[in-house]
């Protein structure tokens, strides 16, 4: 018998484990149907993405920082982790994200092993293992090492279906416990070999009790996985060194001194499998190899037989293993690796994924959010420094453009709105669905859509530049315009090749445009003194729109109709001169152009408001500078423009719009005195107008 020091408790033997399990208590899932039951236990929704059906995992949403967009990319992460689950081939695969650097595949594989370790932290989620303990005793093993543990986290169930060499009799323990002979078969689905070092400690006990399993059962005491970050236990992390340091030790570990010294000759559990990576995930957990194909040949020869045959191998000993492989890599290490073609094997057990990067400016914009940061700056003196309220936008157009394709069919702000789920004028979803199509059916994936342009880091360095510039200093604000100045450096000084230099240089000019084309909006709202003035215009060029055949127009042109958004009922006079002073600037002249722009509008109308109450057509940029116009040149008198207005300020009535302004922008639109005033500034400028 155990000593009283060592004893197990009752709560710790297999057989209590083996109840807690059928009475649903405790699971026995491998690390494949954890992970997809992770995922799946929560909500799915189906959306419509850039003219496409995908499916949206609320477990990737969750959280202040959660994953943005990747909807293919997830897509195909879930059904290859449920497939593994389901033991189809993919069980004997590694999961690998394949792009260009920055795109968000480390954020991707950490956010995936954090909500992991979460999952496994609840009471009912819990990994269990077991150690052999009192082998002091029991076989005269050294004080030092009379505990002995699982080196692979093996699951007690794996323990209770190899109890003994005839399966049978295995299975007839399991029935005796309570299975039905469903359940057990579902049981031996899942069954794996002992590894080395646990079966050679087991079948010492058997010899050492003449085959009395209860006896040696009493040496067995049944214990949580532990779950250490820091220490890479349940999910680890291995990343790509050079030749030298590198080594399979790193790997899978390698034989103890201390343990050659105390053990006996043959012995499997000289070796100490936790100096590995492997052996730390192997009860269940994520195995994380960044850059794989940046190791040495020897380690990814290791990888081969570890994704096939999910077993560590020392000296012909084995120890079976239950992880999920994920793994990350660049594209050029990805295209260097697979141009040897005696590599291939290792290329066949892997589910390539390729990540492009994000390509839909609103979603950049809760990337760039994540970059900005919610701590507030400061400048080199420790001043608090401001943020101006166009600086997302700023920055968040200029990468995305940079990662747009050349195409005949759409010109870059044609793609940009239409992947963002707005109108494009009359080009369609379709037209982008047939440039992504093109470009995807690139065999030189780095051609395909997304594959280009400014990464994630390259966003930090613009505003690590941007927060250094002397002006963002001295002003205490890190101002929009000025962005642009950061992303033409970090082009010349981190783009290497010539022709994405040069295109990219041309996006940075549209970026400028399109920031020149927001501000006028600000601008119009603080003349006005709301800031919700050019939202109301468009929704009244729209709601005239609709109004304008309306039945129950009555002779004075007023049309009732009742708001979507707070059910009220309104009344609106059609301004026939305000409908044509709109549509002129978006130079529509002839009757069939007003006539299909206004269904178009309808249309619009139509799908959106019935989905989002609150929808505004504030996306639409064309029609928003339109009515922006219209308004500027009506309402602005003296010097005959807003732009004349505040340029001249030799006049006493110019000055106070300005002030006025200044006031309104600082007060009500998150502008501080800075940059309301070089935003100002900056809209009087002939610089950058489309």
């Amino acid at each position: 018998m155990v000593s009283e020091a060592r004893a197990v408790a009752d709560n710790e033997r297999l057989n209590c484990h083996i109840t807690q399990v059928l009475a649903k208590e405790r699971r026995f899932e491998n690390a494949a149907e954890g992970v997809s039951r992770m995922i799946l236990e929560k909500k799915v929704e189906k959306k419509v993405r850039g003219g496409k059906t995908v499916y949206d995992f609320e477990f990737f949403r969750e959280g202040p920082k959660h994953i943005v967009g990747w909807y293919d990319e997830i897509n195909d992460f879930v059904h290859f982790v449920k497939s593994a689950a389901e033991d189809s081939s993919a069980a004997e695969m590694a999961f690998v994200l394949v792009g260009e650097p920055g795109n968000g595949k480390t954020f991707f594989v950490d956010y995936v092993c954090r909500k992991y370790r979460q999952f496994l932290a609840k009471p009912q989620n819990r990994k269990y293992t077991f150690d052999f303990v009192g082998l002091d005793e029991a076989l005269g093993y050294d004080q030092k090492i009379a505990v002995m543990h699982s080196m692979t986290f093996e699951d007690p169930m794996i323990l209770a279906m190899n109890l003994f060499e005839d399966q049978n009799a295995a299975k007839k323990f399991l029935a005796k416990a309570g299975f039905d002979d469903k359940a057990v078969e579902a049981l031996y689905k899942r069954r794996r070999p002992l590894g080395a070092s646990t079966e050679y400690l087991w079948h010492e006990l058997l010899a050492r009790f003449d085959d009395n399993v209860e006896k040696a059962l009493e040496h067995v005491r049944v214990v949580p996985v532990p779950m250490r970050e820091s220490l890479g236990t349940t999910t680890g992390k291995y990343s790509a060194k050079d030749k030298i340091t590198s080594s399979s030790v790193d790997l899978l570990g390698e034989e103890s001194l201390q343990h050659l010294l105390l053990l006996r000759m043959g012995d499997p559990n000289k070796f100490d499998l936790h100096r590995g990576a492997l052996a730390r995930v192997a009860g269940g957990g994520i195995h994380f190899t960044d850059e794989i194909f940046r190791n040495k040949k020897d380690l990814v020869q290791i990888y081969l037989q570890v994704i096939q045959n999910r077993n560590i191998e020392l000296d012909g000993f084995i120890w079976p293993i239950d992880t999920l492989i994920i793994a990350t890599s660049n594209n050029d290490a990805y295209n260097t690796f697979v141009s040897e073609k005696d590599e291939s094997p290792i290329k066949d057990r892997c589910r390539i994924c390729y990540v492009a990067h994000n390509t839909d400016y609103k979603l950049q914009m809760e990337l760039t959010a994540y970059s900005i940061g919610s701590q507030k700056r400061t400048t080199i003196i420790g001043a608090a420094m401001h943020e101006d309220p166009n600086l997302n936008y700023a920055i968040s157009v200029g990468v995305i453009l940079t990662r747009l394709l050349s195409s005949e069919k759409l010109d870059p702000i044609e793609m940009m709105k239409l992947e963002a789920g707005e109108t494009a004028g009359e080009k369609g979803i379709k037209t982008l669905l047939e440039v992504k199509e093109t470009a995807n059916s690139n065999p030189d994936v780095t051609k395909r859509w997304g594959q280009r342009g400014l990464g994630h880091r390259d966003l930090g360095r613009v505003l690590q530049i941007s927060g250094a510039m002397p002006e963002s200093n001295e002003g205490r604000c890190m101002f929009a315009k000025d962005v642009f100045k950061a992303i033409e450096r970090v082009i010349l000084d981190y783009v290497s090749e010539a022709t994405d230099r040069d295109k990219y240089m041309k996006d940075l000019k549209t970026a400028k445009r399109l920031y020149k084309e927001q501000i006028k909006t600000s601008i119009f709202n603080a003349y006005r003194d709301d800031p919700d003035a050019i939202r109301k215009d468009v929704l009244t060029y729209v709601n005239m729109i609709i109004g304008m055949d309306a039945e129950n127009l009555g002779p004075d042109k007023k049309w009732k109709y009742k708001d979507p958004q707070t059910g009220e009922l309104k009344a609106l006079r059609i301004d026939q001169t305000y409908i044509d002073s709109v549509e002129r600037r978006l130079n529509l002249t002839h009757k069939e152009q007003k006539d299909s722009f206004r269904n178009t509008i309808r249309k619009i109308y139509g799908q959106k408001v019935s989905e989002d109450p609150n929808y505004t057509f504030m996306d639409n940029q064309e029609l928003v500078k339109a009515v922006t116009n219209v308004r500027l040149e009506s309402d602005v008198a003296g010097a005959g423009s807003l732009v004349g207005a505040l340029a001249n300020q030799t006049n006493e009535e110019n000055v106070k719009i300005r002030d006025r302004m200044i006031v309104t922008m600082r007060d009500k639109l998150g502008y501080c005195s800075t940059c309301a005033i070089k935003t100002i500034e900056y809209y009087t400028e002939k610089d950058d107008e489309g």
